[in-house]
């Protein structure tokens, strides 16, 4: 594999023992706050439960069990118009598969679609047609986990997309290419089906967001019909009750880093909150995720020093206003499938869908929330498999 701005290589992860026995030195350290009349956590996240995961982070997750868990996948680092871009690339089993890239969102890492891997790769081996069979990419977001140090400004999500298709065309070769996400991983996604559509050959969401939202928000209450009563109030007391982190992350990232790169404890509240409050968990977080997989995608911010730039793709995103690439309609001109899930912390009307996406499949989940590769992953691979069945 080659591309002509940089080098491509293979990446195995191994972080040294210093920054574990440092991880380890600061958890004990941690200073709790009082933590009055907090039980149903209205003030945010509930000490006792934090005073918790850490007692399991010491005592008993263990990483380098984790470590080899990951490593077991073909994973490679490119440099791509000098940004560093960390993926996992594994091969269908199957006569023909179909390239597939997976973009995560915030705060995942690109360990969240490791349900998805099999299912995708060798859906003969879990119940499926080897004729669905697809070669999975599972790039990490610039500037999360292991796509660092990211030195250069200006990275949104629509940049990803170009980086994306360098990527996918460039690096591996791939003409056509079909293309699945979630959150930010949505709006990259979105916009490769926007800009790109010439080279793909569709898009499957789990999110529908709209391009331009940071500059004109989601659509008013006009938009909702028949079924959709109450979606809209949904959404503003969603947005109302846990935009705080955005609102920081747009504006002032680098001021709330210091505290994230320093405390162990506090990034895990930081992070775990989100997989709380955004999941279908009735407030329990672990019917969804066990402790290590919540620690894991804390620590693998924390290992690769890397929640600063994460949290400065809000920013980027924020003081880029999104402009098109063209004037057809619809602004995604390819085809497009959507799975909605009920408990996400978004519901969109389908005439706004209709009206921005080139909509071939529309389905809903009453199960399932914000991190639906984890939460349903074989709903999420079931649907990707029909969508993309006949393209």
């Amino acid at each position: 594999m080659s591309v002509n701005s940089g080098l491509v290589e293979r990446f195995h992860v191994s972080i040294p023992q210093r920054v574990i026995d440092d991880l380890h030195q600061r958890l004990r350290q941690t200073r709790w706050p009082d933590d009055v009349a907090n039980a149903d956590w209205s003030y945010g996240f509930n000490c006792a439960y934090l005073q918790e995961l850490v007692r399991y982070w010491l005592d008993e997750y263990d990483w380098r069990h984790q470590e080899a868990q990951i490593n077991q996948y073909p994973q490679f680092k490119a440099d791509i118009d000098g940004v560093p871009i960390h993926f996992i690339h594994v091969r269908g089993k199957g006569p023909n598969p179909r390239p597939l890239i997976l973009t995560h969102g915030y705060p995942w890492t690109f360990w969240d679609y490791r349900k998805l891997i099999e299912p995708l790769t060798d859906p003969a081996a879990h119940g499926g047609d080897a004729a669905d069979a697809f070669d999975v990419v599972i790039p990490s977001l610039p500037g999360y986990v292991f796509s660092s140090p990211l030195q250069t400004t200006g990275i949104d999500f629509t940049r990803t997309a170009d980086l994306w298709v360098r990527l996918m065309r460039d690096v591996l070769g791939y003409d056509k290419f079909a293309a699945h996400g979630g959150d930010w991983g949505a709006m990259v996604t979105a916009q490769l089906g926007h800009k790109y559509a010439e080279h793909l050959l569709g898009i499957h969401l789990v999110t529908a967001i709209p391009l331009d939202v940071h500059s004109n928000g989601l659509p008013d209450s006009s938009f909702y019909g028949p079924g959709e009563e109450g979606w809209h109030a949904y959404n503003s007391e969603k947005l109302a009750a846990g935009s705080g982190y955005m609102v920081v992350q747009s504006t002032r990232p680098q001021t709330l880093a210091y505290a994230m790169h320093d405390s162990p404890a506090g990034l895990c509240a930081w992070i775990v909150e989100k997989s709380r409050d955004w999941s279908d968990c009735g407030g329990n977080v672990e019917t969804r995720f066990s402790k290590d997989d919540l620690l894991n995608k804390v620590m693998l911010y924390w290992v690769s020093n890397s929640f600063v730039s994460a949290a400065r793709y809000y920013y980027e995103a924020a003081h880029r206003p999104w402009a098109p690439s063209h004037p057809r309609q619809p602004v995604v001109q390819a085809p497009t499938a959507i799975l909605a899930f009920m408990q996400d912390v978004i519901r969109m009307p389908k005439r706004w869908m209709e009206q921005t996406y080139n909509l071939q499949r529309l389905n809903y989940s009453e199960s399932g929330g914000h991190f639906s590769p984890v939460e349903e992953p074989q709903r999420v691979a079931s649907d990707i498999r029909e969508f993309f069945r006949s393209r």
